[in-house]
């Protein structure tokens, strides 16, 4: 089977656009780079369709490895027929390709291989063969020193009869679609578990049933790591009299003798050999399709974080809050560069509040700071008020970041390379201030799993979360552009055609010799070849460069097109940037050729009128209720002000400015049917929710915003 015809089945997408995004993939060309400025050739295919032409051209090379090796064993096992080889290199799945190498898989020594060893083979075609009324004297014929009887003799015929109905490719077809249909997973609690408290987060699924295929991504993912921590036993099954009549129907022809054996036979199959392949393949592929609903849950939450809205540069405090080990303070220049640390205890024990009013102010003046950055964990609350009462002699805006994942950061290599004077409670607060000034550019540092924005992110398959996850964040990173003069080698890493390499030699480079004056400066950087400039180019901007398009999403390839423009319209290359009066009299048909077409030119014209706009909103102040603390200080009925911080299929988080976020479940988003929480709520959107039920025991709040 082919690549292309391979790939077509799956998608309903031109075969050209298929060909051309193949040969540009093969190309080592990026996905960002591709679905922006390689229209023409794609057919104007976006970035999620030539991601998923990634993915299964990916699955169609592993197929195809996994033949190769397959081809190879039954070669070296001298049991390649021409037949045989033609159905292998035919298959179009994976499941196909076992089932037809099922047979010749080396495995364990089987019941049915000590039967054939003892020379039954013969026995088990004659009841296979439904003829014979009189099998005690049949099988007394083949009673020798290893079988001594003749109920032994055809106990072993049947284990061989068992075992050709466990590779008969359509009893496991016909089978395999009930347990796609009519399949329950079932947990119990393990002896002596149920009074544990670590387990009583599972207690929901103590004694749980439901049809496994409507079991929901989220619950299959809780009742897989009940089972992995010990606490919980799970079971998939299907209608056992059912499954053995299915079975029967293709195997049973006649009424004698020979029915009983097979009948036995069938049933040991399917207890011993096919239930528990086909049952665990099920869960497998449950579990498959659930890591791919928590995986894309993760990945639209991730979009939506790293493209949250940024400050800007501006000269900011950031507070690390904390009660006993004090508030850890960092002021921040524009360049978001550390300018002075130091430690505040305005919190119990030492309740130095005044103290650290005057030190904040005095720090305020001294750094003309411009706004205050708090982190969103212990005495954050606390820590907000405080700065409240403090009469600044300028109009401060004061934010509660999140703080998740910061730890993680701390600890890093990264913030080791970037801060290694420096402790980690003072990188910290350098990361809580930096991502008030640019979400993105300082996320990126962190491993994107642990930014806390999706669940069971640990359970998932993890090669699949990281790829997915990676894919976010370079198309983010791309999505928005890099200042190549300021941007750091974790943020550069992810620029279309860089990685981690050319990266540190950017930096290096930037080290050695100053600012690149223009994207043509970027060459000079050792290693970064043709191809690497080709990619990464349009995505990297020179601000200040002589020439204005190097701060623009204009790849450079296109330049003389735009300098075209210009001339044609009388002005020069200043003059048409942002002018959008004479680019409107632009008629981009007069500038279409077989190497620029419309969809180009398109793009082109809407980054004259705004170059190099940042497509995110600008971050804004938000004001929690100051009445609530604590979870204690929680009533129902009451209406909040409120962050969404989190969002799954069954609903989403809000942080109402307490430790413990609420959870507004799909059913109480709206007064309205809701089928997909991201249709509703978005990471970051400022809600107002009422409260509807306060667990004080398991700290659980359930919030509502349909009232």
């Amino acid at each position: 089977m082919q690549l292309i015809n391979y790939i077509e089945s799956y998608l309903q997408l031109p075969k050209r656009s298929i060909e051309n995004t193949v040969k540009l993939l093969n190309e080592d060309c990026t996905v960002p780079f591709i679905s922006r400025y390689r229209k023409e050739m794609t057919g104007n295919l976006d970035e999620v369709q030539i991601n998923e032409i990634v993915k299964l051209k990916k699955a169609f090379e592993e197929l195809e490895k996994r033949k190769v090796t397959i081809l190879k064993a039954l070669e070296e096992q001298e049991v390649l027929t021409p037949e045989l080889k033609d159905k292998i290199e035919n298959s179009k799945a994976l499941i196909e390709l076992e089932d037809i190498y099922l047979p010749y898989k080396k495995k364990r020594k089987t019941k049915a291989d000590t039967a054939r060893e003892n020379g039954l083979e013969p026995l088990a075609k004659i009841i296979m063969a439904q003829k014979e009324n009189d099998l005690k004297t049949k099988a007394s014929q083949y009673i020798n020193d290893k079988v001594l009887t003749e109920d032994a003799a055809l106990e072993g015929a049947r284990h061989i009869i068992s075992e050709w109905i466990n590779e008969r490719i359509d009893i496991r077809n016909r089978l395999r679609k009930m347990y796609e249909k009519n399949a329950v997973i079932s947990s119990k609690v393990v002896k002596g578990k149920a009074d544990d408290e670590k387990a009583q987060k599972f207690r929901d699924y103590f004694d749980w049933s439901e049809p496994l295929g409507k079991c929901p991504s989220h619950r299959l993912l809780a009742l897989l790591r009940a089972e992995n921590e010990g606490y919980i036993k799970i079971n998939v099954e299907i209608d056992k009299e059912e499954a053995l009549i299915k079975i029967e129907d293709h195997i049973v022809n006649s009424d004698n003798e020979c029915t009983d054996h097979i009948e036995l036979a069938v049933e040991d199959a399917f207890k011993r050999l096919l239930a528990p392949a086909l049952s665990n393949e099920a869960l497998n592929n449950a579990k498959e399709k659930a890591d791919i609903t928590a995986i894309n849950v993760f990945a639209k939450n991730l979009k939506q974080l790293l493209l949250g809205s940024p400050l800007g540069e501006k000269n900011i405090l950031a507070i690390d809050p904390g009660y006993r080990t004090g508030c850890k303070i960092v002021c921040l220049n524009q360049q978001g560069d550390l300018t002075h640390n130091e430690t505040i205890y305005p919190h119990p024990p030492q309740k130095e509040s005044v103290m650290a009013m005057k030190k904040i102010s005095s720090l305020v003046n001294a750094y003309k700071i411009e706004a205050i950055a708090i982190g969103n964990g212990t005495a954050s609350r606390e820590t907000e008020n405080l700065i409240k009462r403090i009469r600044f002699d300028r109009d401060l805006q004061v934010f509660v970041v999140s703080e998740a994942g910061a730890s993680v950061y701390s600890a890093s290599k990264i913030a080791r390379e970037e801060f290694p004077s420096y402790d980690v409670t003072v990188r910290g607060a350098v990361s809580i201030g930096r991502r008030l000034a640019d979400p993105l550019a300082e996320l990126v540092k962190i491993e994107p799993k642990s930014i806390g924005v999706g669940q069971y992110q640990h359970d998932v398959d993890q090669t699949k979360l990281k790829e997915e996850l990676d894919t976010v964040v370079e198309s983010c990173v791309n999505k928005v552009g890099v200042n190549v003069n300021t941007a750091s080698k974790s943020l550069l890493s992810y620029v279309s055609g860089i990685g981690p390499a050319l990266a540190e030699n950017i930096v290096e480079y930037r080290t050695q010799n100053g600012a690149f004056t223009s994207r043509n400066e970027i060459k000079k950087v050792k290693r970064l070849g043709d191809k690497a400039f080709e990619q990464a180019a349009a995505f990297l901007r020179i601000k200040g460069a002589e020439n204005p398009l190097d701060d623009s999403a204009v790849h450079p390839e296109s330049y003389g097109v735009v300098k075209e423009m210009a001339k044609n319209s009388g002005v020069n290359l200043i003059e048409l940037i942002g002018n959008k009066e004479v680019i409107s009299k632009i008629n981009l048909q007069n500038y279409c050729s077989d190497a620029i077409g419309l969809p180009t030119l398109t793009d082109i014209v809407k980054e004259l009128e705004k170059p190099g706009l940042d497509p995110r909103k600008k971050a804004t102040v938000f004001e929690f209720d100051p009445g609530i603390k604590t979870i204690n200080d929680l009533k129902t009925g009451q209406i909040l002000p409120g962050i969404v911080n989190n969002i799954t299929n069954f609903g989403c988080f809000v942080d109402i400015g307490i430790k413990e976020s609420g959870l507004v479940h799909i059913s109480k988003l709206s007064n309205n049917y809701v089928s997909d929480v991201n249709e509703v709520v978005s990471l970051h959107q400022h809600v107002k929710v009422k409260v509807e039920d306060i667990d004080l025991d398991r700290k659980r709040i359930q919030l509502s915003m349909n009232f």
